[in-house]
């Protein structure tokens, strides 16, 4: 973000634009297949989709069940074998097109999520790290400080919280 002379830079906008660029470089480096599996999944995910069925499913059903017209035009009669084989591929494919596209989304999602981690850690040990140097000015000052603010300016240990939260699920569990 470029900064202007006799200007505060902005945060939000600097963080906005640190988030677009990691979002922007994520969906460059996906390959072709991702792209089209995304772009197929998409697809079939809209109310377009939708209507371009209800139109092809009734036109293959009005043609080949309609008495009225001639036999020769009746290329899949009842009880519809090649409509059954076209659409059991069709959901084979979609299927595998749409967990492609979710697999991609979660790995997306996976990586989000170690950067709020490792943002917030950072944010913990920044605020220990304040609530330490407030302790030693109030020290300084003869102040007594909270008993709270004490185990709160303790660096938090990741591990050992992962270790409670499983003690407690573990105990939740039984």
């Amino acid at each position: 973000m470029p900064v202007i002379p006799g200007k505060t830079p902005d945060p939000l906008a600097a963080n906005v634009s640190a988030i677009s660029r990691i979002e922007a470089a994520s969906s460059i480096s996906r390959g072709r297949c991702e792209r089209i599996s995304d772009a197929i999944a998409g697809f079939s995910g809209s109310i377009t989709f939708v209507w371009i069925h209800l139109v092809w499913f009734g036109a293959w059903l009005f043609v080949n069940a309609t008495p009225s017209l001639p036999k020769r035009w009746h290329f899949d009669p009842p009880p519809f074998g090649v409509l059954t084989l076209v659409v059991s591929l069709e959901a084979i494919f979609l299927s595998t097109f749409i967990m492609i596209s979710q697999n991609r989304q979660q790995m997306t999602a996976d990586r989000r999520n170690k950067l709020d981690l490792q943002i917030n850690l950072l944010a913990e040990q920044e605020n220990s790290e304040m609530l330490r140097m407030l302790r030693a000015l109030m020290k300084h000052h003869g102040l007594q400080p909270n008993p709270e603010t004490e185990a709160l300016a303790e660096f938090t240990d990741p591990e050992r919280v992962a270790e409670v939260l499983d003690n407690i699920e573990t105990a939740g569990a039984n």
